[in-house]
């Protein structure tokens, strides 16, 4: 039932008017001035104001702005004795639906609310769905508590209001776009285009058509004008992934547009402008590329003005089990199937396995359980490789032989040199304050 508030000091004519719209359906709360008007806006949902422009305490023109700035969702209906173009004039610019004459108009008040109602129930709809856009690409939607996870997040967050170009790095999979979506959506672009391209995905004239865009004829098959990516990112994020994969000339052409907005299209003479913001991701180690000449060292210096390392998914094993489940009721919803357990073997068997496709390979693997199963997930609906893999650890402990034994031995000497002082364990260790405590994590060290 949809709810009306009427704003009016003349009682009979507002119980008058009450009548009518309970007749039609409607809720119906009253108000005699601006005063408890703006009370009953704070503390009701409500879906149209019906108010008078002259009240006791204040002009009905002016309480619309006030009611505006409460709840913008509101449509609020001006009600008057007297026609008033100034008054119906300011009343449309401090954003009133419509302005009324009573008596004149008494027909038209219902046919009116009706569609004033159209129009607050479609703002509530763009809004939940804008919500659902928002929950699904913001930092909420990354599952997972462990140190290393947060950590990348706690950076995300971070940079993510400023403009600055950030650079994700990690192993196929780790949810590098998912990660990118998140800093997009928490800068001062969000609401605006996020546009996405892979890098690895296009051969060399492919990816500068794409990347550029061109004009009519610029080459067989130009039959049109097109705009690249960096165009239709204009205002908003471009996000680069695999991009040590660009072929050197382009990155030359993606230096010059970083460094100046401006950019050609093939088969054309004069230059466009574009404000982006960029993230790159990759899963290459950029510096030693740039250092085997494999990528261009300005570049590289261009975009990691602000690096995320993400973990890899056998470096944050705690978050296997709620990735686990939240992949399991996707699944289960999207197969019409009631939302299916797991055995303790099942979810054993996935903490101790060596995740080389990470998070995406995790999901390809619950997702094809959930296919051959009708109950409980089991260690037989598991692909035949990792049924039989051997772990990667037993009862916490793992092999003398393996390179991680000897990895966590190394680490926890150093650790035990250093009486236990993190960065001094990282200095010695010559590696980043972030990339030891993943490690401790994973080797469980104290």
């Amino acid at each position: 039932m949809k709810t009306i508030l009427i704003i009016d000091d003349e009682e009979k004519l507002r119980a008058l008017l009450a009548r009518i719209l309970k007749s039609e359906g409607f809720e119906v709360l009253e108000a005699g001035d601006c005063k408890s008007g703006l009370k009953s806006v704070e503390q009701n949902d409500i879906d149209v104001v019906l108010c008078d422009v002259k009240l006791p305490d204040g002009s009905g023109v002016d309480m619309v702005s006030k009611i505006k700035l409460k709840k913008p969702q509101l449509e609020v209906i001006l009600l008057t004795a007297y026609g008033n173009i100034t008054d119906g004039v300011q009343a449309m610019k401090n954003g009133a639906f419509d302005y009324i004459v009573k008596g004149d108009d008494n027909d038209k008040i219902i046919p009116l609310l009706h569609r004033a109602i159209e129009k607050v129930q479609l703002q509530k709809r763009v809004k939940e769905l804008e919500k659902r856009v928002d929950d699904k690409f913001s930092f909420q939607a990354i599952i997972g508590k462990s140190r290393s996870i947060q950590q990348a997040v706690d950076l995300a967050q971070k940079v993510a209001p400023n403009d600055t170009n950030v650079l994700l790095t990690g192993e196929t999979g780790t949810g590098k776009e998912v990660f990118a979506q998140g800093i997009h959506q928490a800068s001062q672009r969000a609401g605006k285009n996020f546009v996405a391209l892979n890098c690895s995905a296009f051969g060399k004239d492919i990816l500068e058509s794409e990347l550029f865009g061109y004009k009519q004829g610029a080459f067989t098959g130009a039959n049109k004008d097109k705009k690249g990516l960096i165009e239709e990112a204009n205002n908003g994020t471009l996000f680069l992934d695999e991009i040590g994969e660009m072929p050197l000339e382009l990155q030359a052409k993606l230096l010059r547009v970083l460094e100046t907005n401006e950019f050609i299209k093939l088969g054309d003479t004069r230059p466009s402008k574009s404000n982006f913001r960029l993230i790159a991701a990759t899963n290459r180690d950029l510096k030693v590329e740039s250092e085997e000449k494999r990528f261009r060292s300005d570049l590289y210096f261009r975009l990691n003005v602000f690096q995320i390392q993400l973990p890899a998914l056998r470096e944050r094993v705690k978050d296997i089990e709620p990735l686990l489940q939240f992949f399991v009721a996707q699944f289960s919803a999207k197969m019409n199937k009631k939302t299916l357990t797991y055995s303790d073997e099942f979810l054993k068997k996935l903490e101790t396995y060596k995740w080389v496709g990470n998070i995406r390979e995790l999901k390809n693997v619950v997702e094809r359980a959930v296919i051959l199963s009708d109950d409980q997930l089991e260690i037989d609906s598991l692909p035949f490789e990792i049924q039989q893999s051997e772990p990667t650890a037993k009862n916490g402990q793992l092999s003398a032989f393996s390179m991680e034994s000897i990895e966590k031995l190394h680490i926890q000497k150093v650790l035990n040199y250093a009486r236990g002082n993190k960065a001094e364990t990282a200095r010695l260790l010559e590696i980043g304050i972030a990339t030891l405590y993943r490690k401790l994590e994973e080797y469980n060290i104290h």
